[in-house]
């Protein structure tokens, strides 16, 4: 639910979007809707020729819990701007959680606007990826 621009404050966090025991069916569901379908992120053989442990989840994929997170926040319509920079990769199995904070308000352009930090972290702690993200929120009444 996006909110108004008079109820964020600097500093206020976005709530987590948590993504439990991420599944090989994730992976393969996302290889669908992205049209991604490098063999790396869903073929065990492949990705063992390819020297990795196993099939690893799509960059791209972690980048959308990170937007979630935002949209979830402000709102799709809303988002400006979603920078992100990929670190390290997520497997079978991990649960990732994505959060944010508020960094900046201010108005620009005609619009009040937020921006904020954002990043998706593993169970281990690890940063899968981080970001950045610009909205504009309506006011109230």
């Amino acid at each position: 639910m996006a909110r108004a621009f008079q109820d964020v404050k600097e500093g206020d966090e976005l709530p987590s979007v948590v993504v439990e025991n991420l599944s090989r069916t994730d992976l393969v569901r996302y290889a669908g809707a992205s049209g991604d379908f490098n063999p790396i992120h869903h073929d065990e053989t492949f990705a063992h020729m390819a020297g990795q442990p196993s099939v690893f989840g799509h960059g791209m994929l972690t980048a959308a819990f990170v937007g979630r997170c935002v949209t979830d926040y402000v709102g799709p319509e809303n988002l400006r701007r979603l920078k992100v920079r990929f670190a390290t990769r997520v497997w079978p199995g991990d649960t990732i959680v994505s959060r944010g904070k508020v960094t900046r308000k201010y108005e620009a352009d005609g619009e009040r606007r937020i921006d904020g930090e954002v990043q998706a972290v593993n169970q281990k702690g690890e940063v899968a990826v981080s970001g950045s993200f610009t909205a504009a929120l309506a006011g109230r009444g």
